[in-house]
C-alpha cells in the first residue's frame, strides 16, 4: 500500500476586480460576468498520514470553522473519494491540518480556495493529477467559485461560475485587503438585490482590459447591510498612492490596488489588513 508523504498546497485568497450581476436565472441562480486574480497569500493545508479523516484548524482564524460534516473540506473529501472509486483509485484516510489566515464569510473565496486545494490534495493522494471535465464538474457542485480556484490563474468568469477563460499577459498587482472582521452573508447580498427568476439586471463587462469600466454590482447592497464597507473605501481612495478601491466578491473586504508596496492607508487597528501581490 502507497505511504502518505506529508505536503502542504496554498488555499490563495480569491480576489474579484469585478463582479457585474446580469441577471437572475430561472432556476434561482445569479448570472454573473467577473474578473479574478489570485493573491499569492492565503490558507495552508497541511496532508498527513491518519487512521481516519480528520480537520485540524489552526491559524488567526481556525476557531471559526463550521463542524466536520458541514465543512467545505470534508464535502472535497467525499467527492474525491467517489471520483477516486469510479476510476478504480484508493484514497487513503488522512486529516488536514488547515492554517486559517483569511476571515471566514469575507468575499475572498476562502471557503472556496480551501475546497479546491483540498479536492487537488486528495486526488493527488490518489494519483491523479490532471484537472479533466469531470472534475471541474465536480468542483462546481461543492460551490460555484471551486471551478476558478482549481484553475488558479487569472480569469474571467462568467455564468455561475463555469465559463472560464484564462486572462493571457495578466500584469502582477500590489494590493492591500482590508476586512473590517464583520461577516457578511452572501445570500443575503444577493437577496437584497430583489430580482426575480428570469430577470435581468446589469451589462457584461465590455473591456476585460480597462478597469474604469469595471464595477461590483454586489457592493451598494453589501454597504447597505455593513456601512463599515463604506467606511473603508473612502480611507483607501483617499489614500496617496492608491489606483483604485473596491469591493471583493460580497464583501466585507475591500481592495486597494497601489503604486508600490509601501502604500500606507490609515487604517482602525481592530481591522484586518494584508499586503499581498494579485496574479
Amino acid at each position: 500500500m502507497r505511504r502518505v508523504t506529508p505536503f502542504s498546497l496554498l488555499a490563495p485568497a480569491k480576489i474579484n476586480l469585478a463582479l457585474h450581476v446580469l441577471g437572475r436565472r430561472s432556476d434561482g441562480y445569479h448570472d454573473l460576468d467577473s474578473i479574478v486574480a489570485f493573491a499569492d497569500r492565503g490558507d495552508v493545508l497541511t496532508f498527513r498520514p491518519a487512521q481516519s479523516f480528520d480537520i485540524t484548524p489552526t491559524g488567526p482564524f481556525g476557531g471559526n470553522l463550521p463542524p466536520l460534516a458541514d465543512n467545505i473540506i470534508y464535502r472535497a473529501w467525499t467527492i474525491a473519494g467517489e471520483i477516486a472509486a469510479r476510476r478504480g483509485r484508493i484514497l487513503l484516510p488522512v486529516t488536514v491540518q488547515l492554517e486559517k489566515n483569511l476571515p471566514v464569510a469575507s468575499g475572498i473565496g476562502g471557503g472556496s480556495a480551501n475546497a479546491a486545494a483540498a479536492l487537488r490534495g486528495f486526488l493527488r493522494l490518489a494519483g491523479i493529477d490532471d484537472l479533466d471535465d469531470e472534475i471541474m464538474a465536480a468542483g462546481l457542485g461543492i460551490c460555484a467559485d471551486v471551478p476558478v480556484c482549481l484553475a488558479g490563474v487569472a480569469c474571467r468568469m462568467r455564468g455561475v461560475g463555469e465559463h472560464l477563460t484564462r486572462l493571457a499577459g495578466f500584469e502582477p498587482l500590489q494590493a492591500i485587503l482590508v476586512n473590517p472582521l464583520v461577516a457578511v452573508s452572501t445570500p443575503d447580498v444577493f437577496r437584497s438585490l430583489g430580482l426575480s427568476k428570469g430577470q435581468g439586471f446589469g451589462s457584461a463587462i465590455t473591456d476585460e482590459r480597462n478597469p474604469a469600466q469595471w464595477r461590483n454590482d454586489l457592493a451598494p447592497p453589501a454597504i447597505v447591510l455593513a456601512p463599515v464597507i463604506g467606511e473603508i473605501l473612502e480611507r483607501l481612495r483617499s489614500t496617496t498612492g492608491v489606483l483604485r478601491a473596491f469591493m471583493s466578491g460580497s464583501g466585507a473586504t475591500c481592495v486597494a490596488i497601489c503604486e508600490t508596496p509601501d502604500v500606507t492607508p490609515h487604517l482602525d487597528p481592530r481591522w484586518w489588513m494584508m499586503r499581498t501581490v494579485l496574479a
